[in-house]
């Protein structure tokens, strides 16, 4: 081989090399961000769940509340 060819050849490898390098950044950069985006959102559901069970909380008292008053509907 020739010392042009071998020249060009290592200079391709080690672009191949820097692009393979700025990959591995990149998915090493999306990894930390969807660790976050899923911690976030398990966040987010567990503030659903104590909304949604406060809600329960209130249509209960609701529910006994107009017992009490004699408003609640009759069913058909």
């Amino acid at each position: 081989m020739t010392d042009a060819l071998e020249s060009l050849i290592l200079r391709y490898l080690r672009q191949i090399d820097q692009k393979i390098d700025r990959l591995a950044e990149d998915v090493s950069d999306l990894k930390v961000r969807m660790t976050a985006v899923v911690e976030n959102l398990a966040g987010v559901h567990r503030r659903i769940e104590r909304v949604e069970a406060r809600i329960g909380h209130v249509e209960a008292r609701l529910d006994r509340i107009e017992r009490r008053l004699d408003l609640a509907e009759t069913s058909p």
